[in-house]
């Protein structure tokens, strides 16, 4: 059979049966990394809190006695190291790079950590950018991992198109906020993993509501949310709602989000326990 060429594909993966070139772009981990699932955190559009997302997942995760990792996928817009308070460069030797470690032992690894300075700018093109996803996956030696989040950045361009064609993602979480286009973004997340062959396993959203420190009312300060709506079209479940509150971003400010309680995730991060190894 002849292969499909890059230009024919339509990177529909779920829909193809052929063993085109484009199956064949999975690469394999650091040699002494085993790493049990894999969970992709993403979002149609920037500003959402897909980074908090993440962390908070991971540290929900965490604190069940998982051992957990973050790969920052974010390479231009990296947060995740200054969230649990995590500065500095990071140590090599002849068998690779090794992630730095949180409070909680989340392993995690970001392109802040390779700056100089973290205000410094990551100024690359695309391909760059890809190269240095896959080498944070094949050059680092991660170890024993039983769920590593991959924080993606928001859209559906270069990075998420690595992530999924590179590694072997067992499923993703998408997050989104109360907002007017929000049914628009989140299909087009949506329609994206499918057409990778990727399992989506929910919607968080997040910003959801202030909750009013006198009488516990839920104040949706962004307008109602349309999230049962627009997951009920998508065909997706809703995986928790994270409200706005002061104490996520002082905690987060401080360097502290292994701190922080989320019980709204609670829900989500049982959907990643149960997440089936997805078969490649």
């Amino acid at each position: 059979m002849k292969q499909k060429t890059t230009e024919e594909c339509g990177h529909n993966c779920a829909g193809c049966g052929e063993e085109c070139s484009e199956r064949s772009l999975l690469v394999s981990p650091h040699p002494q990394s085993k790493i049990k699932k894999i969970i992709g955190v993403m979002s149609g559009k920037g500003g959402v809190g897909k980074s908090l997302v993440t962390s908070l997942l991971a540290v929900e995760t965490a604190k069940q006695g998982k051992k957990t990792a973050i790969l920052d996928a974010d390479i231009t817009g990296p947060s995740i190291p200054r969230t649990f308070g995590i500065k500095g460069g990071i140590k090599g030797g002849e068998e690779g790079i090794y992630p730095r470690e949180t409070k909680l032992g989340i392993k995690l690894i970001s392109s802040n950590l390779l700056l100089p300075d973290e205000t410094d700018p990551v100024v690359w093109r695309g391909p760059m950018i890809a190269n240095m996803v896959k080498q944070f996956w094949t050059e680092v030696v991660w170890g024993e991992v039983d769920y590593m989040f991959v924080d993606m950045p928001p859209g559906t361009g270069d990075v998420p198109l690595t992530v999924f064609q590179s590694l072997p993602v067992d499923g993703i979480v998408i997050v989104t906020s109360p907002q007017e286009l929000v049914s628009m973004i989140v299909s087009k997340a949506v329609n994206m993993a499918r057409m990778m062959g990727v399992p989506i396993l929910g919607v968080v959203e997040n910003m959801s509501y202030v909750k009013c420190p006198d009488c516990g009312k839920e104040i949706p300060v962004f307008g109602e949310s349309r999230l049962e709506e627009t997951a009920a079209r998508s065909g997706v479940r809703v995986l928790g709602r994270v409200p706005l509150d002061p104490e996520i971003a002082r905690l987060c400010d401080a360097g502290r989000a292994g701190d922080i309680e989320a019980p709204w995730l609670r829900d989500a991060a049982a959907a990643v326990r149960k997440t089936p190894k997805r078969k490649i």
